[in-house]
């Protein structure tokens, strides 16, 4: 009996000990997808560039989340003591730097983009300069 709650013990200890320690190096990964077919464009060319985009754009986004976390939010309305509408939403926020894409392909109807991040050299990159907000309006870009 002694011998289960001492494998207990050690496999608790394992599981609560800091990301940081557990992890042998500093290299963060991320996949995103994006279907080929549901995006807008003149011709299947212009559909597939805009998956790699897409998908390059998911990609960051997971590895947001995985820096900074996915803040959650949640809203239940009662009316006359009984359950109405339930909501739930999440939102990340974040600037990463000095990702690098691994390899973007396409599989199917989906496109796929992996990145990996060095956080390291994230925490240079951000030494060297603010972080700028991104603005809340889209600017009109010419080309």
């Amino acid at each position: 009996m002694s011998k289960w709650i001492v494998m207990l013990a050690a496999l608790i200890m394992v599981g609560c000990q800091p990301l940081s320690n557990m992890r042998p190096d500093d290299w963060l990964t991320a996949v995103g997808y994006a279907s080929i077919s549901e995006q807008v464009g003149k011709n299947e060319e212009e559909q597939q560039v805009r998956a790699m985009r897409a998908s390059k754009i998911d990609a960051y986004r997971e590895l947001a989340e995985q820096v900074y976390g996915m803040r959650v939010s949640g809203r239940a309305d009662l009316k006359n003591q009984r359950l109405g509408t339930e909501r739930t939403s999440g939102a990340v926020d974040g600037v990463i730097r000095g990702a690098e894409v691994v390899r973007s392909y396409k599989v199917g109807d989906s496109y796929v983009t992996e990145l990996r991040l060095d956080i390291q050299k994230m925490e240079k990159l951000r030494e060297y300069g603010e972080v700028q907000q991104v603005p809340d309006k889209r600017q009109q870009t010419l080309f």
